[in-house]
């Protein structure tokens, strides 16, 4: 599988154009998120795995609060066991949900949350006594964790991103995980079904111009299940001026069960050791009912889980389950696969589903390729292979990582920066059918006020245009199109609501006028690329009949008048006389240059008359959201405050990293100070006993204070005490540091001395230009450098170890710097260049050249001046005179 994607992501090199530009997928899954980032450094894969702080390849999708600490990812699982309560999972299937719905959820897998209704009847969280947070404010916080990640990894800012969805997602559930994403400073360039992200990564590194296939993509994750029916083919196109051919594909359809997953196996084997262990308890205790008990048991139950899809049998061991009672058992596949088996019946449907609305049969399919981690059971994959006749299923993708590359990839295609140089075609549907209802006076409740919008699987996005005849306000509504086919826990169909107010106001305005047509009504509605469905302008048409009046013309030509007697209104044009470019005066005015004249046509003022015309308008009109419910957008207030307090969470977060590298930097500075100053001989030389007795007591004070008092001390008191304790022990450190430092660097700038003496006396032969009076400036300042070296020494040699150094490394080599700058100039003066001299002339020569030059002037001026063609060229050259050019 490695090798696989090693030779997918090289073959994506060549199809990426190269950007400064990163952009980021996000798998968010019940219980995980993977994290993609796309960026194109030079020397890396363009499409790489963020890893979280732990150099996982995927995190924990967890959020915890725990004495007012928010923890987040690994951070948050780490203390799952001991707070159960404070720990918040399965937060993507509680968005969009009803109250009831999500706390059915919430105790059906033991999860201890303090669950409560808000205002919308959706779900809240109490974290503490006084502070909740709704799901998408929960949401955001993950969502912002992964976008954390993604720049960590890619060390640029990366606010675009692809997040990947399940196909049930309804209405609800798309808008909320979007405002979550607002919340977290997102920009979400748009939402990908799981399955389109799955196709795109098996049909990037692919050539279907040979033949089209049909793929089923089959995913069982932690808490649901689809199958998803793929159509891969590929068509020619010019590119260039040459035929090309490029893949695409198109989804036929999906199904799915929302209630299916790898969780339903574990509930089934936390329920069968919570027995085990009630029996080997006894006195009526049931371990149910004590929260960090099932924590516990969940834990190590996953666990077992993975080991029997590698094993026949597994063991599973709790330390301290229940009141300091050990738990210890084991139990074979075998019996695992009897606790589930309705489940197996159960995985097969969707893809029954599949294959008898698109009249497919099993064998009509090239490939049933396998993602999510539940798949990797050994009996599920047995079913697969026995309902569809084969020996083997095909794992061609990485089952936790396919939707992640593949959302990545479609996150570069949309994006600004980043574009694909390979085409591949994507055309994805809408999971559910949509139909339109109009509510208002006058309109009766029939087939003509319930329209189908949008049919299921409609490509994503599209455009819906609907009319109506009517001319009072009314209200719209937007409904799943079957009530037996609706998102997870949600129990009626409508999902958003609009009043359209205007018309009643526009048709009493036009009712005094001759309508030509009732009065319709435009609406247009979107399928946005994140399959939501909206209403975004509604217009009032209005079509009117009427007489106005216009003026009579009565259209006359004048005689024409020409300056030759002879030319008429038919032949002046083409009239070639010479008197044609004479001006002559007419009636109509002055002609200039033209053979004959023709006059425009005149008007006469007859009056006016009645003429019939029909005008439209288009009245824009107002439209209002009132949706209610779980699916009720956040007022801009609500998103707002909730921004405010997510942002609030981000810096004491920040803060608290702070402080934490703060306390271990001074931790660690104490262990090594001491360490140092107690076992190193080399410190006695610079150093009295009593000096390191002295910060060896201070680092004492400064470690008991950081385990007593400092335990929740503030960053600011840390990095205080860090720098009182360098004060005291760098004295130390510094002298200790210049005792070789020193000598070395008196070393180089003696041998530098030596070797600037022989470069000078070069400069003599080879230099010759220089001048003596830089040259001489430059031997006084040697000179006064090693003289300033060799007292220096001296004085050192006085001194002791323990005291303050006379002269420092640093002093010296500024002093060598200094003096290498002065012979750098002088060195770069050029040679230079050698004078030229001009030869002397002799007095006859001088007076043959004056004779010469006399004559010459004198013949130029004998010429007549009409004659002077060289002059007249001149001019023209030059431009100093106007000329006609022929």
């Amino acid at each position: 599988m490695l090798f696989r994607l090693g030779i997918f992501l090289s073959l994506l090199s060549l199809f990426l154009i190269r950007s400064e530009s990163a952009v980021s997928s996000i798998d968010l899954g019940s219980e995980w998120l993977k994290v993609a980032v796309v960026n194109l450094k030079p020397g890396q894969s363009p499409i790489t795995i963020a890893i979280n702080e732990m150099s996982k390849r995927k995190s924990p999708a967890l959020v915890a609060f725990q004495s007012e600490t928010r923890l987040l990812g690994e951070e948050a699982a780490g203390i799952v066991a001991r707070y159960p309560d404070k720990v918040f999972s399965n937060l993507r299937d509680m968005i969009g949900k009803p109250y009831q719905d999500v706390k059915r959820s919430a105790d059906s897998m033991y999860l201890p949350f303090d669950v409560a209704e808000d205002s919308r009847g959706a779900a809240k969280i109490r974290v503490s006594s006084d502070v909740s947070y709704s799901v998408e404010e929960l949401l955001g916080m993950i969502l912002k964790y992964a976008s954390n990640l993604a720049e960590f990894h890619s060390k640029v800012t990366v606010k675009d991103a692809v997040i990947s969805v399940p196909p049930y997602f309804g209405q609800a559930e798309r808008k909320g995980l979007l405002k979550a994403a607002e919340m977290a400073g997102i920009n979400v360039i748009s939402l990908i079904n799981e399955h389109s992200g799955a196709a795109l990564q098996y049909g990037i590194d692919k050539d279907f111009s040979n033949e089209s296939r049909h793929v089923i993509l089959y995913d069982m994750g932690s808490s649901s299940t689809y199958a998803a029916l793929v159509f891969y083919s590929a068509y020619n196109s010019k590119e260039f001026g040459k035929t090309v051919s490029v893949n695409q594909f198109q989804v036929k359809d999906v199904r799915w069960d929302s209630e299916l997953g790898g969780q339903n196996m574990e509930l089934r084997l936390v329920e069968y050791f919570a027995d085990e262990f009630n029996k080997q308890v006894g006195n009526g205790v049931d371990v149910r009912k004590h929260p960090k008990a099932m924590a516990k048991l969940k834990k190590q139950v996953k666990r077992t889980k993975e080991i029997l899809s590698a094993n026949t049998a597994a063991p599973i061991s709790v330390e301290s389950l229940y009141d300091d009672r050990d738990f210890r058992s084991t139990i074979t596949r075998e019996k695992f696969e009897e606790l589930c088996a309705d489940l197996w019946d159960k995985s097969l449907v969707p893809v029954k589903e599949v294959l008898k609305h698109s009249g497919l049969k099993a064998d009509d399919i090239y490939a049933v390729e396998l993602i999510g981690g539940a798949t990797r059971v050994p009996k599920l994959q047995a079913t697969l292979q026995e309902y569809f006749g084969r020996k083997d299923l095909d794992k061609h993708l990485d089952a936790d990582e396919a939707i992640v590359l593949g959302s990545a990839l479609h996150a570069a295609n949309l994006s600004d920066g980043i574009k694909l140089n390979r085409k591949l075609g994507m055309v994805d549907g809408s999971s559910y059918g949509f139909v339109v209802e109009l509510d208002g006076a006058d309109l009766s409740k029939d087939e003509a006020t319930r329209l189908l919008l949008v049919p299921r699987m409609k490509k994503l996005p599209s455009k819906i245009f609907k009319s109506i005849n009517h001319g009072k306000d009314f209200e719209v509504s937007l409904a799943y199109d079957r009530e037996d086919l609706l998102p997870p826990g949600i129990t009626s169909p409508v999902f958003a609501h609009y009043s359209v107010s205007g018309l009643t106001d526009t048709a009493e305005k036009y009712s005094s006028r001759n309508l030509s047509a009732p009065i319709k009504t435009n609406l247009h509605f979107s399928l946005s690329r994140s399959g939501i469905l909206s209403l975004d302008q509604a217009d009032a048409v209005i079509q009117i009949t009427e007489w106005i009046e216009v003026p009579k013309k009565n259209l006359t030509v004048e005689n024409t008048t020409s300056a030759s007697p002879n030319a008429s209104v038919d032949n002046g044009a083409n009239s070639t006389s010479e008197e044609s470019n004479s001006n002559s005066e007419s009636d109509g005015g002055v002609s200039n240059g033209s053979n004959s004249t023709v006059e425009e046509p005149s008007t006469t003022d007859l009056g006016t008359e009645r003429k019939l015309k029909k005008r439209t308008f288009k009245i824009p009109l107002k439209i209002v959201e009132k949706t209610t419910g779980p699916g009720m957008p956040l007022s801009k207030e609500s998103l707002a405050e909730a921004k405010r307090r997510l942002e609030a969470l981000d810096k004491k977060d920040a803060e608290r990293r702070r402080t934490a590298e703060l306390k271990n930097n001074l931790e660690e500075y104490i262990y090594t100070t001491k360490e140092k100053l107690e076992t190193s001989e080399d410190f006695e030389k610079v150093s009295s006993n009593d000096e390191r007795q002295s910060v060896i007591k201070k680092l004492d004070e400064v470690q008991e204070w950081l385990y007593t008092d400092g335990e929740d001390a503030s960053a600011s008191e840390f990095q205080d005490r860090l720098n009182s304790l360098k004060a005291t022990a760098d004295p130390i450190f510094f002298r200790f540091k210049e005792l070789t430092a020193r000598p070395e660097a008196v070393e180089v700038a003696r041998q530098y001395l030596s070797d600037l003496k022989q470069t000078i006396r070069g400069w003599e032969t080879e230099k010759p230009w220089l001048p003596k009076d830089r040259i001489d400036e430059l031997s006084t300042s040697m000179d006064k450098l090693k003289t300033w070296l060799d007292e220096k020494e001296a004085e050192q040699k006085k001194t002791s170890g323990y005291s303050t150094p006379v002269f420092t490394s640093e002093e010296v080599y500024e002093k060598v710097f200094n003096l290498q700058d002065k012979a750098a100039s002088i060195k770069r003066i050029p040679k230079p260049k050698p004078k030229v001299e001009k030869p002397v002339k002799n007095e006859t020569e001088a007076k043959s050249e004056n004779t010469t030059s006399s004559e010459k002037d004198t013949s130029e001026n004998d010429k007549p001046a009409g004659d002077s063609d060289s002059s007249t060229n001149e001019k023209v050259k030059g431009g100093s005179e106007p000329h006609d050019e022929l």
